[in-house]
C-alpha cells in the first residue's frame, strides 16, 4: 500500500556471531560481573566434563554390564534345563478360534514334566489355545523343578549392556545438567543479594521528598 513504512526485521545474527551469543558471559564489557564469568567458566568445565565422560562411562559400564550378563547367562545355562512336559488337562479355547488373536494368545495349563534327576514336577506353562490333553511342549526348567525362561541369548546380553550404557550416558548428562542448574540458582540467588544491597544504598539518593 503506497504511503505505508514496511515492516522490517532484523536479520539473523551471521553463524559466526552464534558462539559469542552463547559464551557472552566470557566477553569482556562494562556489565559483566565476576559471578557472571565464574557461571561461564563453570558452564565450560561441565561441557568439556561431559565430552570427556560420556566416551568413557559408554565403555567402562557397557563392558561391566556385558561381563555381568555373561556371568548370568553362564549359571542360567548351568541351573536351567530344557526339557518336554506333558499337557495333563486340555488348553482353555479361545473365543474367536483361527483368528489372528488366537494364534498369539497363550493360556496358563497344567504339564508335568520330569527333571534330570528322575523326579516329576507339575507347573503350569503356556499352551496354545484348545490343545488337548496329553499335548507335549517344551519348557525350561530350573533345579528346583519349576518353569523358568531360557538363558539370556547373546542377543540378549548386547541389548542389555547397550541399555546400561546408554543409561550411565544419560545420568551423566542430567548430573551436569543439575549441576549447572545448581550453580545457575546460587549465582543468581548471590545476584539478587548484591542488587538488593545496592539498591538500598542507591535508593535514598534517587527518593524525593514531598
Amino acid at each position: 500500500m503506497p504511503g505505508r513504512t514496511p515492516h522490517l526485521q532484523p536479520p539473523p545474527p551471521p553463524p559466526r556471531e552464534l558462539p559469542r551469543v552463547m559464551f557472552w558471559r566470557l566477553r569482556r564489557n562494562p556489565l559483566r560481573r565476576r559471578s557472571d564469568l565464574a557461571q561461564a567458566w563453570i558452564g565450560l568445565g561441565l561441557i568439556l566434563a561431559v565430552l570427556a565422560a560420556t566416551p568413557l562411562a559408554l565403555f567402562l559400564v557397557g563392558d561391566a554390564a556385558h561381563r555381568h550378563y555373561a556371568r548370568t547367562a553362564q549359571h542360567q545355562t548351568a541351573t536351567r534345563h530344557h526339557t518336554t512336559a506333558v499337557l495333563v488337562e486340555d488348553a482353555r479355547s479361545h473365543p474367536e478360534p483361527g483368528s489372528a488373536e488366537a494364534r498369539q494368545t497363550l493360556y496358563p495349563t497344567k504339564v508335568r514334566f520330569t527333571d534330570p534327576q528322575g523326579r516329576t514336577h507339575t507347573a503350569h506353562a503356556d499352551a496354545q489355545p484348545a490343545l488337548p490333553r496329553g499335548t507335549t511342549l517344551r519348557v525350561w526348567a530350573d533345579t528346583d523343578g519349576e518353569l523358568t525362561d531360557p538363558p539370556l541369548s547373546p542377543d540378549q546380553i548386547r541389548s542389555r549392556a547397550m541399555g546400561s550404557a546408554l543409561i550411565a550416558v544419560l545420568g551423566v548428562h542430567v548430573a551436569a545438567a543439575a549441576a549447572y542448574g545448581t550453580v545457575h540458582r546460587v549465582i543468581r540467588h548471590h545476584n539478587l543479594v548484591a542488587w538488593e544491597a545496592a539498591w538500598a544504598a542507591t535508593a535514598p539518593r534517587w527518593t524525593t521528598s514531598p
